[in-house]
């Protein structure tokens, strides 16, 4: 162990303020009750003695089978769904969202949840554009008619801001992740009509981030997705980090004693979220040149829909990156392919919310079976 981590368990054991507990997702849909504190010990010990797998095979075998099965559907019955440019419009599409979803697969294997990054992409993309806006703006009053770069500097401080707050009100004050950002989302998307006075607001020379096709003719926001995602699977998998994150959501008590940073962990989490809602956001404002006051709705649903259908739980402890992305090609083929047969919106909402509830369903079912043999 090393002198930090001591340094950690002999502070929590006297009483300091790491003695604190930091509520998790189990708090709320039910943990492992029936494991003892040697039991959870001996767990966060062998979580932080392996490499975290970098997918379930059954798991990740269902995915594929679905998405086969979702792409050979749409290929028959839609007539432009089968062609380069629609594959890369369904990547360009998700390519926002995807970037989201990397940090909350690693908060929810934590045993944290942030539902607020919908209508915190929409705060960091009013931010900019508002920053950029004419101070005498017949749009909107709050314009401050900065150049595009300052505007960008605006929109990076505003990403610390939604994750230093998530991270204050979880970590310092100990609240629940799931009440805290229900709370922020209500803010975050409260100030957004705000600043936007009710008006979609545009950007100007903000193209390239997220149409430029430097390579191949695939826009540059795809390849910045593909980064992410290696970036968090080293992350989850090659790192400490990564698997203290695994531990604390497999029990925090067992994983503070064991000297693990707890809150100081989870904590990076929501600032990584934070920072990558920011990014996912900047990256629709480019595609799109404007910032609506509704930008970002129901994200939140499709990245915990995502999360939670690759094979992370609510309970914690469990959850890969490459599960996660196998789901969002799910969700992002799904969609494509309902409007490609001209299926309503309406229903395509429909869709997306019967996804959630089979993919909590499904979790609530593994969890049991899981109980049931210890």
């Amino acid at each position: 162990m090393s002198d930090d981590n001591k340094h950690e368990h002999g502070h929590s054991a006297s009483g300091g303020r790491d003695e604190r507990a930091v509520p998790t997702t189990a708090d709320v849909f039910g943990g492992r009750q029936n494991e003892s504190a040697e039991e959870a010990a001996g767990r966060v010990a062998r979580i932080m003695g392996t490499r975290p797998k970098l997918g379930k095979v059954q798991e990740s075998l269902a995915l594929i089978l679905v998405l086969a099965a979702l792409v050979t559907f749409f290929a028959i019955k839609a007539e432009f769904f089968w062609g380069r440019d629609n594959i890369v419009n369904i990547l360009q599409t998700m390519a926002p969202v995807g970037i989201i979803a990397m940090p909350a697969t690693l908060l929810l294997v934590a045993g944290q949840v942030d539902l607020s990054v919908g209508s915190a992409a929409g705060i960091v993309g009013m931010m900019a554009a508002i920053s950029q806006t004419a101070t005498d703006s017949t749009i909107t009053s709050y314009g401050l008619g900065l150049g595009l770069a300052e505007a960008l500097l605006i929109a990076v401080a505003t990403m610390f801001v939604v994750g230093g707050v998530n991270s204050f009100f979880v970590t310092g004050l100990g609240l629940n992740s799931i009440i805290t950002t229900l709370g922020t989302l209500a803010v975050w998307r409260g100030l957004t009509k705000v600043l936007g006075e009710g008006q979609t607001v545009r950007i100007n020379k903000f193209g390239a981030l997220g149409s430029s096709r430097p390579v191949a003719n695939i826009p540059l926001g795809v390849f910045i997705f593909a980064g992410v995602v290696i970036l968090f699977v080293v992350m989850l998998r090659y790192t400490t980090y990564g698997r203290a994150l695994y531990a604390i959501g497999a029990s925090p008590e067992a994983a503070r004693l064991a000297g693990i940073r707890v809150r100081r962990y989870i904590f990076y989490g929501f600032i990584l979220s934070g920072l990558m809602v920011g990014l996912g956001s900047l990256i629709r404002l480019s595609q799109v040149g404007s910032q609506s006051i509704n930008t970002g709705l129901t994200w939140e649903l499709q990245v915990l829909t995502a999360v939670i259908l690759g094979g992370a739980s609510l309970n914690g402890g469990s959850g890969t990156i490459l599960g996660t992305v196998l789901a969002l090609l799910v969700i992002g083929v799904l969609r494509n392919g309902l409007i490609q047969l001209s299926v309503q919106t309406f229903w395509i909402e429909v869709a997306q919310g019967a996804l959630l509830l089979g993919a909590v369903t499904v979790d609530r079912i593994r969890v049991r079976f899981a109980s049931a043999d210890t």
